[in-house]
């Protein structure tokens, strides 16, 4: 391994370390009212990981995010590289694009589900909304700032439309399309989850919230902690891969 691996791999260790420990210096301040020490979390999650019921939630949220996630990107990426390549409708449809995505997005659910109605469609809806528009703007961005003397280069070449974006459009956006597609990884997540919150019988939103309701410190416990650390693990590696396509751009 190089030194720059271990480095890592050493500052990885640290953090978790001075989490666990921040963790419980704040379990001993503020007891069991509101919060359980690491070690009762991870006693708990053995016996919640046993469970088949956890694991039903567990495939829900994952479809679902994976759904919603394939939409963002998909969506996200043509409308950035239609908006892109077009810079009249880009002056023309990135602001609009802004703007929706200024307003809170748990303003638009009732919308969603007037239109998909409660369970999977609706979830997918939202989280696929929450991370469409992010990449979408990264992926505008990134097309536009690709040299012009490239595109012209292709053209003189006799490359069509379709062939300019594959082999010199797309490996020359890529690095900052990658960050977007980070963002929007997150974003994707948050709003799959929140819509298991507020309107699925599915799902680890929805255990996430039952166990609000009935004050089950526990679960809380144990899927917050779930939850952060698949974000956090998934994150590192995209950040990792990010960082490596900006140095080799």
């Amino acid at each position: 391994m190089s030194t720059a691996g271990k480095t890592a791999w050493r500052n990885a260790l640290v953090l978790v370390v001075i989490v666990l420990a921040a963790w419980q210096l704040l379990y001993w301040s503020v007891g069991d009212i509101a919060l359980r020490s690491p070690a009762a979390t991870f006693v708990y999650m053995r016996k919640l990981f046993a469970s088949d019921t956890f694991w039903v939630h567990f495939s829900e949220t994952g479809r679902a995010f994976v759904m919603a996630l394939v939409l963002a990107i998909a969506i996200g990426l043509a409308a950035g590289f239609l908006l892109g390549l077009n810079r009249f409708a880009s002056e023309v449809l990135e602001p609009v694009l802004v703007a929706i995505y200024s307003v809170p997005k748990i303003t638009l659910y009732p919308i969603l589900l007037l239109m998909f109605g409660l369970g999977m469609s609706a979830k997918v809806a939202f989280g696929a909304l929450h991370g469409v528009i992010p990449i979408a703007l990264f992926t505008i961005n990134a097309v536009r700032n690709v040299r012009p003397v490239l595109i012209k280069s292709g053209r003189t070449m006799g490359l069509g439309p379709l062939a300019i974006v594959r082999s010199i459009v797309l490996p020359a956006a890529l690095p900052e399309i990658f960050t977007g597609l980070r963002i929007g990884f997150a974003l994707t997540l948050i709003g799959t989850l929140l819509g298991e919150m507020f309107a699925s019988q599915r799902g680890l939103g929805f255990l996430l919230m039952n166990a609000i309701g009935l004050h089950n410190v526990d679960l809380i416990m144990a899927l917050t902690f779930i939850l952060v650390v698949f974000a956090a693990t998934v994150s590192s590696l995209l950040l990792f891969f990010d960082r490596r396509l900006h140095t080799r751009a």
